[in-house]
């Protein structure tokens, strides 16, 4: 009769035992993620290698006006600094706001490698949304996205300065008399 009684009082404590550790993994699973959403720093963002350039003289002109540039870059610089905010948004604000982008482009650079610039952008751009938002991928790979991102945003600087430097020093060809 005490084994029962012995056999009963171990099972309960086994299975009291077992709902602690279940709770205590869900806690660390949490704390995990936490931890990993620490690592999404400007201090990591700084230490992406890629070539970053800026807008020339000339272009910073030519996009003056065009008040979704001007826009996509400060949320790139709050990018930089860890401050996702923007690209966690609903994907129509981001559709919304890419199709005014588009279809606000200054005459003078509408061109096709500024027009693929600017997709290849979107295209990241989401691709990051999608990353941001799901909350079991990994550190590496949100990090990853937001790196494609910024080098889609300095190949778009890139490609609109050459082109404002190669209409500026474009002197034509001299008449075949």
């Amino acid at each position: 009769m005490k084994v029962k009684y012995i056999l009963g009082l171990l099972a309960l404590i086994f299975i009291v035992s077992c709902g602690d550790k279940t709770s205590e993994t869900l806690e660390t699973g949490e704390a995990g993620i936490k931890q990993e959403m620490k690592k999404i720093s400007a201090k990591a963002i700084e230490n992406f290698k890629y070539n970053d350039y800026i807008l020339s003289d000339d272009a910073k002109r030519e996009v003056s006006d065009w008040s979704k540039f001007q826009e996509l870059e400060t949320q790139i610089s709050f990018l930089k600094t860890a401050d996702i905010t923007f690209f966690t948004t609903e994907k129509d604000t981001l559709k919304k706001f890419l199709n005014i982008l588009k279809v606000n482009i200054p005459e003078n650079i509408n061109t096709n490698p500024v027009n693929a610039r600017i997709t290849t952008l979107e295209t990241k751009l989401f691709k990051l949304n999608n990353d941001l938002t799901l909350e079991n991928y990994s550190v590496d790979s949100k990090m990853l996205s937001i790196k494609e991102l910024l080098i889609a945003n300095s190949n778009l600087i890139f490609v609109i300065n050459k082109k404002l430097e190669f209409d500026k020093n474009d002197v034509g060809r001299p008449e075949d008399e």
